[in-house]
């Protein structure tokens, strides 16, 4: 059974961000993510458990090996989350080009 935990639970820890970054481009097994960090391979699984829980990473298995692999869909939700504050950046960049355009123009006068 698991326990329900928060994506961004998942996402705050540097090591999970770059078990997120590795598998995002092929599924790989425990010990293959484990090759590329200097934790235990214990550690790794602590670790894959955590994503595994939020959904962000599904388990696949072939024949004894384990594969993980990026739910692709999960990561749209931090990117949806995410959005809102991109939007808002974006509106304040566009309206500081703007008053320094008026700055620019003012000067030229």
């Amino acid at each position: 059974m698991y326990i329900r935990r928060d994506i961004f639970q998942a996402i705050a820890d540097p090591t999970r961000r770059a078990i997120i970054t590795l598998i995002a481009f092929q599924t790989m097994t425990p010990n293959a993510i484990a090759e590329h960090f200097d934790i235990t391979r214990q550690a790794v699984s602590k670790h894959l458990r955590i994503l595994t829980e939020c959904e962000l990473v599904k388990q696949q298995s072939e024949g004894r090996e384990i594969y993980y692999q990026l739910q692709i869909n999960k990561m749209k939700e931090i990117d949806k989350w995410l959005d809102q504050f991109r939007k808002i950046w974006e509106t304040r960049y566009s309206q500081l080009d703007t008053l320094l355009a008026n700055i620019k123009d003012k000067k030229k006068k």
